[in-house]
């Protein structure tokens, strides 16, 4: 059955059936010859929801994929009497596209690959004979302790996309890990600003060492399971490993980035293969000709189109970019991902009925989500908080990593000493990563107004600067971590490591002499020292004698401002408008 003949009836095309309902403004999907007048919808007779566009299966050891797009709804369209056939299929000779108005700026959000999944079909009228079927191929898990909540305005939120290496789907049985039962093999934080303005996706490498802290997993018999914590585990285990499901994984992000995860979508090997081909392909870049025999990739230099299995093996291939790594096949994910997202935000999507409604079958289909996100409903809800998003201000990102010290030849990776925790930091103040500048700028120059009242005197440099470093956060190691951080990075050579502090403190104080003050305005600007940080003395104080920082509770990390980023860090990123070649 081809794809205008699903849910037809007494010859009316449901593509050409979009009907604008004057009471709601909303273009809505009419099957019978009454659709003219907008009574409410009703089911067709013998009609069945449409299939995805592509019949094969699909594996991916690394899906990823996102999408905002606007979905212009067609106005209606009567079937005419065909006059030809082609290939056994019969025709209409003649269709017009009406013209577009406001309020056909119906918002389709698509979500897809091996992590990120999500299709809204445009219009919550419009969908509505689709209804039940999209809604009904959505399987949602119920992760025990994890919060199911909306969205509220004002709000930031998470999403953690999960693309896993199950080998479920027809033709999948080569791919991956034959005996895994469905590991994070490739997994994206996606942080969506308060303002609803801007994005960060942040990779998640699937080979870091982090903690997996104890969790409950609901089995398939019903039964629930307290699966112990792990030190110095794999990421990618927080999934799969022991029953673990994708709570599990939640709560191992939360332990890692400090960010409270609200939702999770998860998919499988098929994912990329059917909507890479429902959409017509997608474009891609490679600085040379690739003839990759692991991943069975072969695309010549320059620009290609590519879906099914030919996608698949574009995001899942190592041998063919940069150094044969897992960090390097992230960055190629990252740009098939970007590429994607501007597939679905243009016209030749947008205008066809058709075409989203294979998206909508194919990405529910491979979706697998939290309860709090369980319905197309609801899925449409998160959709509306994205649909502002412009792709420019959609920022990709992988977690800043250095080879694990505890392996002789490393194979793993761990969290990057000071990077990583600027970078958590940065998505804990909802700073975007894609306006930098800007509020870098803003909140440096807030910050030096506050200092101003209260310092005075030139400004000294990093190797003038005399501080004894306590620690009263009661974190393990903070005093040595920042003198690490002064000395190497920041040039305050003058630093002393004083151990803990007589008693914690719950606010970051330094302390400092009169004739200090310009020392004192150097280092808060290197720590992001709110004016109420700084202590003033009475007393002058001795040619050599340091200043006194105590690190309080809201030490977030070594390099991390105490009041919130003031800047990002200097990450490699880029933003999905942007065109990438894989090198």
């Amino acid at each position: 059955m081809d794809a205008h003949s699903r849910g037809r009836a007494d010859e009316i095309d449901p593509a050409d059936q979009w009907v604008l309902n004057p009471q709601t403004g909303n273009y809505e999907l009419r099957l019978d010859r009454s659709a003219e007048q907008p009574a409410a919808p009703s089911r067709p007779r013998g009609s069945s929801a449409p299939t995805t566009a592509s019949g094969r299966g699909t594996a991916t050891d690394a899906p990823v994929k996102d999408t905002a797009t606007e979905a212009p709804v067609p106005g209606q369209r009567r079937r005419r009497v065909p006059e030809q056939t082609r290939g056994g299929r019969q025709t209409a000779t003649s269709r017009r596209r009406p013209k577009q108005g406001a309020s056909r700026k119906k918002k389709a959000l698509l979500w897809t690959g091996g992590t990120m999944a999500l299709v809204l079909v445009g219009g919550a009228t419009g969908a509505y004979l689709l209804y039940n079927k999209l809604d009904g191929n959505i399987h949602v898990v119920d992760p025990i302790g994890v919060e199911s909540k909306g969205f509220r305005k004002g709000e930031a939120f998470n999403v953690l996309i999960i693309g896993t290496d199950k080998r479920t789907g027809a033709g999948n049985g080569g791919y991956g890990d034959a005996n895994s039962p469905g590991h994070a093999d490739t997994t994206i934080l996606f942080h969506v600003s308060k303002d609803r303005t801007n994005a960060t996706a942040l990779s998640i490498p699937r080979d870091l060492m982090t903690t997996i802290p104890e969790c409950q997993s609901r089995q398939p018999d019903g039964k629930i399971l307290t699966i112990p914590g792990q030190q110095k585990a794999r990421f990618n285990v927080s999934l799969g490993q022991d029953g673990r499901d994708p709570g599990c994984t939640m709560r191992t992000v939360k332990e890692l980035t400090g960010l409270d995860v609200d939702h999770f979508m998860m998919v499988d090997f098929n994912a990329v293969k059917e909507l890479t081909t429902a959409v017509g392909g997608v474009k891609v870049c490679v600085e040379k000709p690739v003839d990759d025999p692991k991943s069975h990739l072969k695309l010549p230099a320059g620009e290609s189109l590519i879906e099914g299995e030919q996608a698949l093996a574009f995001v899942r291939t190592r041998s063919s970019f940069g150094n044969k790594s897992d960090l390097d096949r992230i960055k190629v994910q990252q740009q098939f991902l970007g590429s994607m997202i501007r597939q679905m935000k243009s016209d030749e999507t947008l205008t066809s009925p058709t075409k989203l409604l294979d998206l909508a079958e194919a990405a529910t289909k491979a979706l697998t989500v939290d309860k709090g996100i369980g319905s197309l409903s609801k899925l449409q809800d998160l959709a509306k908080e994205l649909s502002g998003i412009d792709t420019k201000n959609i920022a990709f990102a992988t977690l800043p990593v250095i080879d694990n010290p505890d392996e002789p030849k490393p194979v793993t990776v761990v969290p990057h000493p000071t990077q990583a925790p600027q970078l958590f930091a940065a998505l804990q103040s909802d700073t975007s990563l894609t306006e930098v500048k800007k509020k870098e700028q803003d909140a440096k120059n807030a910050q030096s107004q506050a200092q101003a009242a209260l310092l005075k005197g030139e400004r000294s440099t990093a190797a003038d600067v005399r501080v004894d470093v306590y620690n009263g956060s009661g974190i393990q190691g903070a005093a040595q971590s920042t003198l690490s951080w002064l000395q190497n990075e920041e040039g305050v050579l003058r630093s002393t490591n004083k151990s803990n502090a007589p008693e914690k403190a719950a606010k970051t104080t330094l302390t400092y002499a009169p004739n200090q003050a310009d020392q004192a305005r150097k280092l808060a600007d290197l720590m992001g020292l709110p004016a109420t940080a700084l202590k003033p003395g009475t007393q002058d104080a001795g040619v050599r004698e340091p200043m006194t920082l105590v690190l309080g509770a809201d030490f977030k990390g070594a390099g991390v401002p105490v009041t919130g980023p003031a800047k990002a860090p200097d990450v490699e990123k880029v933003a999905a408008d942007q065109q990438v070649c894989a090198k």
